[in-house]
């Protein structure tokens, strides 16, 4: 078992997340429910919390009620092999969620992901600072990211290229 495992607060909707969360993901599961017992802080044999696998990473959503919500300052990053999965997943992550600028996305519970192309680290860290800034001026003016656009800013081609 991983030593360090997320947990994740909702309010009400932990068994709902981790199925759509386990839906987005492949190699994901619901591993185990808990159920608040009597006398507990949740109303009795109501989901209290939700462990689930995405792609083999555990994770615990909490039905903790409306006491805190996600904020941007934390994120999950996917990194992405290809343009494909770039697309799958910046399609299905922000169904019912909202698109942000340079890859950034919350999902339709407000949980906020980074959407990343492989490839993109290399284009920052260019030992030439001149791509890298064409690079990053490009990332910064996308919402969805794309790899190849970023690879053409990076060569110094025009959009129109």
């Amino acid at each position: 078992m991983p030593r360090i495992v997320p947990n994740l607060w909702f309010d009400g909707q932990a068994e709902q997340a981790a199925a759509f969360y386990t839906s987005v993901f492949p190699s994901s599961r619901v591993v185990a429910t808990a159920l608040y017992p009597e006398n507990s802080p949740g109303p009795a044999g109501t989901v209290m919390s939700v462990s689930f696998e995405l792609d083999g990473q555990p994770f615990v959503g909490i039905n903790g009620g409306p006491q805190f919500t996600f904020s941007e300052a934390v994120s999950f990053q996917v990194d992405c092999a290809d343009q494909d999965e770039v697309d799958r997943y910046w399609e299905l992550l922000g169904d019912g969620g909202e698109h942000g600028p340079c890859g950034w996305l919350k999902d339709r519970f407000g949980l906020s992901w980074q959407v990343v192309p492989q490839g993109m680290d290399e284009l920052f860290s260019d030992p030439d600072p001149t791509r890298a800034q064409r690079a990053m001026s490009a990332m910064l003016g996308m919402s969805k990211l794309d790899v190849a656009a970023l690879q053409r800013a990076a060569d110094g081609e025009t959009a129109n290229a």
